[in-house]
């Protein structure tokens, strides 16, 4: 049986995000801010006394620690985007360190629970207006860190076409770092409210109330990134619509048919696909290649198999 097989061509396997340049520098940017403030909180919450303000900032701590993952994968990424040993490249570092981003922001949540419990079981004292202006600040800080990821966020919605949504896909470490900011703003407007309460109401029930609620927000989050950054790693992210295209152009020509089709992601935007095709008209690998043009596949190898039967979907 003769088979011919070919890639696509031979190129470097640079697959990592196109924006990543600008995310990387994005994420160190936030990494600076969150370390100071963290520093801020943990400092003011030593000196007023408040175990509200201490709890957070070595909350924020665990953040730092998460978005430095983050910008150290990006570093990871690049410096070795030429190293054979990885065969199809380092587009999935930031899949990888999305996941493990995800599973530190669980935990982290699940310790928020923990303190949350805790502390309606046994109430502590807070300086109320000193923790409220420190919280505020904290909020600044956040939203400015949110508005410095945000824009590269929203790169990842730009098309609506399906094979363009293929390629304009999620970097899962820009989203895991833009979610651990998320994170910490929503534990400020909740620290807030709850010593808003406190001050003006006497509701000290309120501040481990809100903790519990920011629990259960975070877990969602992180279950959600989890979720999409196991696809990914597990090559399961493609769409149905992608796959079922490249069946379409290749059981359009001639009678050619598939008997094995692999598709996976490499990067953020880019797919691979193994195509293995059976034919009574064989063509150059080329010529089938050609077909998938419009698909944009950023590395494919084709494998044309000679049809000896009747029917080649027999």
């Amino acid at each position: 049986m003769h088979v011919h097989t070919a890639h696509l061509h031979t190129h470097e396997h640079h697959f990592i995000d196109v924006h990543q340049d600008r995310s990387e520098r994005r994420t160190r940017i936030v990494v600076a801010l969150t370390a100071v403030m963290m520093v801020a909180e943990i400092a003011a919450g030593t000196v007023f006394n408040s175990m509200a303000l201490l709890a957070d900032g070595w909350h924020m701590a665990s953040h730092v620690a998460a978005l430095s993952l983050a910008a150290f994968a990006y570093a990871y990424a690049r410096r070795h985007v030429h190293d054979r040993r990885y065969s199809f490249g380092t587009g999935k570092v930031g899949a990888l360190a999305g996941y493990t981003s995800a599973v530190v922001l669980g935990i982290i949540a699940l310790l928020m629970g923990y303190e949350s419990t805790q502390r309606l079981i046994a109430p502590v004292p807070i300086d109320f207006d000193a923790a409220t202006w420190v919280a505020a600040l904290g909020l600044v800080v956040n939203l400015a860190s949110a508005a410095v990821l945000g824009h590269d966020h929203g790169h990842e919605h730009a098309h609506d076409d399906h094979h363009h949504r293929e390629h304009a896909h999620h970097d899962h470490n820009l989203r895991s770092a833009y979610l651990h900011v998320l994170a910490d703003a929503l534990t400020s407007v909740l620290a807030i409210a709850a010593l808003t309460g406190g001050r003006f109401f006497g509701w000290t029930w309120l501040d481990p109330l809100m903790g519990l609620v920011g629990m259960v927000v975070i877990l969602v989050w992180s279950w959600g990134l989890i979720h999409d950054c196991r696809r990914v790693l597990l090559d399961a992210d493609v769409g149905h619509e992608t796959i079922e295209a490249i069946r379409t152009r290749i059981e359009s020509d001639a009678d050619s048919r598939i008997i094995d089709l692999h598709v996976w992601r490499i990067g953020p935007q880019h797919l691979a696909a193994i195509v293995s095709l059976m034919t009574h008209d064989v063509r150059p690998p080329e010529h089938y290649k050609a077909l998938l043009a419009d698909i944009r596949l950023a590395h494919v190898t084709v494998e044309v198999v000679p049809c000896l039967g009747p029917a080649c979907d027999e």
